[in-house]
């Protein structure tokens, strides 16, 4: 059985999400590496960033005619014309800001150079925390909100026992996995409706220089931590799988409060929601409440052949109390009848969400 962590690199290698595994020298985060790309089948090119300069991401300039092309290393010619692979930007922290900023557009946009990387290329890089590095280098905040961040532990000693004895267990990918796509919109609605109730969470850069190279959030890691999120779901949503993997790209202290808004008793379901919209028992705690609601406008928004009706059914239900929170969730589904209305396709209201929301409905344009 995977453990969270494992669970966590097998969500990011899945939705293509760079992840950056911290944690001391020797505890097997390269080998762990080499196992993950030797059970998946794919090509793997270890990059030690520290020993390499600028121009080596960036392209090697070379003058043709009036123009110049930037041309690329070897290894990113190698994972360009296998289609797909492991690029392992090992001993991050080491390198210094020049690389760093390099760096960006690898991790970012895929690009070394003028040549553009497959998008089944996976990025993974590996850093030891500055004060365990001679010479080690603070992430700069531009490269560290372009990862999520995976604290790798050290083994305990039953598994390492186990390991040296009976053979180790290689990480593989889960099947379940194959599914994130369709938990993609659940997990945005999640996130949407968490951030509706704590908007002073959307962005925060932090003061402290440590933090500013791990974890925190802005428009850019949310977006990575819905597709984190959605295979989280995929794999069963554990609260502590959905905590540490959204935790991996905003930061934990805001994760473990999200794990607590989304989860708690029992995970939010918007899908289960919309099967039965008039009689699924309802949040009512009003952030709880308002992340439901996005979810299902999210859902819907998604697939409104199937789900169309059934949300606004519930958006009924709360609108008959707190026409407020309804009115949250009904903004993105009139924006959704608008587009649909554009492309010459009319999507019905349901009668009994009419009344409590008949004016949003008129601004909208709707009614």
């Amino acid at each position: 059985m995977l453990t969270t962590h494992h669970q966590v690199l097998a969500c990011a290698v899945a939705t293509r999400t760079p992840v950056l595994l911290w944690g001391p020298p020797g505890i097997g985060k390269t080998a762990t590496i080499r196992s993950l790309a030797e059970a998946m089948g794919f090509p793997l090119e270890i990059v030690i960033a520290a020993i390499h300069e600028p121009s080596d991401f960036s392209g090697l300039p070379a003058p043709q005619g009036d123009r110049v092309r930037y041309l690329p290393p070897e290894w990113a010619v190698r994972l360009a014309e296998a289609g797909h692979g492991i690029l392992f930007l090992d001993e991050i922290s080491t390198a210094p800001p020049a690389v760093q900023a390099a760096l960006l557009r690898v991790v970012l946009e895929r690009r070394v150079g003028q040549l553009a990387l497959p998008k089944d290329v996976v990025v993974i890089a590996a850093a030891n925390p500055p004060d365990e590095t001679a010479g080690g280098w603070e992430l700069g905040p531009p490269l560290a909100n372009r990862f999520c961040h995976l604290d790798w532990p050290v083994p305990e000693v039953h598994e390492w026992n186990t390991g040296m004895t009976a053979g180790w267990v290689a990480p593989h990918r889960p099947e379940a996995l194959d599914e994130w796509r369709s938990m993609l919109p659940a997990a945005r609605g999640l996130i949407a409706g968490f951030l509706a109730s704590a908007p002073h969470h959307l962005f925060n850069l932090p003061q402290d220089p440590v933090q500013r190279g791990r974890a925190w959030p802005s428009p850019r890691t949310w977006e990575m931590a819905s597709r984190m999120l959605a295979a989280a779901l995929a794999l069963g949503g554990s609260e502590e799988l959905v905590v540490t993997a959204v935790g991996s790209c905003v930061g934990m202290g805001i994760a473990y409060e999200f794990g607590a808004l989304v989860s708690g008793d029992r995970l939010l379901d918007p899908v289960a929601v919309l099967s039965d919209p008039e009689n699924s028992p309802l949040p009512t705690r009003p952030d709880k409440l308002i992340a439901l609601l996005m979810a299902t406008a999210a859902v819907a928004s998604h697939d409104p052949d199937q789900y169309w009706t059934p949300a606004w059914t519930v958006i009924a239900r709360v609108a008959d109390t707190r026409r407020d929170i309804a009115a949250v969730a009904a903004r993105p589904l009139a924006r959704v009848y608008q587009e649909h209305l554009r492309r010459g396709k009319l999507l019905s209201m349901p009668r009994e969400a009419v009344g409590p929301l008949r004016e949003l409905l008129e601004a909208a344009g709707i009614l």
